[in-house]
């Protein structure tokens, strides 16, 4: 049986020490990841609302009934659904909400598709506002295409 070997009290404290040190030299770059994680993910988020707010304000441009939906109602059902969806750093700036062709389905004929573009300027919550300063904000966009009924 080996002899158990003893450490002094000042070898652990110099080990502690070692761990606290290593331990603040790593914190900053695992709350960046941390932080960096968070903003991919709210970008996504909003990826997400624009692209099913493209959708809904298509498939209601589209749709049959006695008044077709025009520019300005096609372009409401997007703002409306992106309204109080999107994530935001405190200054809500509404997307833009493209339409083509600019009549919608009643000046397009039954064979033209109706295309409706969304873009929208994300400036960054927590770690993306510090790189939306540098290099500019991100912008999202989501297109959607159906044709005309």
């Amino acid at each position: 049986m080996k002899p158990r070997r003893r450490t002094s009290p000042g070898a652990r404290a110099h080990a502690r020490g070692i761990v606290s040190l290593e331990f603040v030299l790593v914190l900053p770059f695992l709350l960046m990841l941390l932080f960096g994680i968070v903003d991919v993910s709210m970008v996504l988020c909003d990826k997400a609302v624009i692209t099913n707010a493209a959708g809904e304000a298509a498939r209601q441009g589209v749709v049959l009934r006695a008044t077709p939906y025009n520019l300005t109602q096609i372009q409401n059902v997007a703002l409306a659904y992106t309204n109080n969806s999107l994530v935001t750093s405190g200054t809500n700036t509404p997307p833009t909400v493209t339409v083509s062709p600019s009549g919608g389905c009643a000046s397009a004929g039954s064979s033209n598709p109706l295309q409706v573009s969304i873009s929208y300027t994300y400036n960054g919550v927590v770690l993306g506002s510090a790189l939306s300063a540098i290099t500019g904000p991100v912008t999202v966009t989501a297109v959607a295409v159906k044709n005309c009924e």
